[in-house]
């Protein structure tokens, strides 16, 4: 789907506060109520918005994030991923390209947890290795 100026400028608007009221956003962008309701309806329909988020502050987030970089032999990813979808504390996986196949995003409540998670994650059949980075805080995020 084509999005145009007015599209991402309501898509900055919802960026910075998805409650943001719908009256709220047509007066920022000078657009009647409706057209900016009717906008948001084709936005999500055609997926450009798939959804709207909570994001916590600090105190109330998970206080230990982590990355696996993750190798896995050939043609075992069906398997290593249905393993990482059963583990409650794997949050994202993606594939990528270089010397590791996934990057696993995991988030623990306590060391034990992360410590038991990345046993789980190198003991999978078809990995073949992995490298783990604590997180340890956090200079930018964009996504806030």
């Amino acid at each position: 789907m084509q999005t145009d100026e007015t599209d991402r400028a309501l898509i900055d608007l919802l960026a910075e506060n998805a409650r943001t009221p719908v009256a709220t956003l047509a007066r920022k962008l000078n657009l009647a109520r409706t057209t900016v309701q009717a906008r948001l309806e084709r936005l999500e329909n055609s997926g450009v918005i798939q959804g709207y988020t909570l994001r916590l502050s600090d105190s109330q987030r998970t206080p230990l994030r982590a990355t696996a970089l993750v190798s896995i032999e050939p043609r075992s990813a069906p398997a290593v991923l249905a393993r990482l979808r059963s583990l409650p504390d794997v949050k994202t996986v993606h594939t990528t390209s270089g010397r590791f196949d996934l990057i696993v995003g995991i988030e623990a409540e306590t060391t034990e947890a992360l410590d038991d998670t990345l046993d789980r994650i190198g003991e999978t059949r078809g990995v073949k290795g992995s490298e783990s980075l604590i997180q340890l805080s956090t200079k930018l995020d964009r996504r806030r």
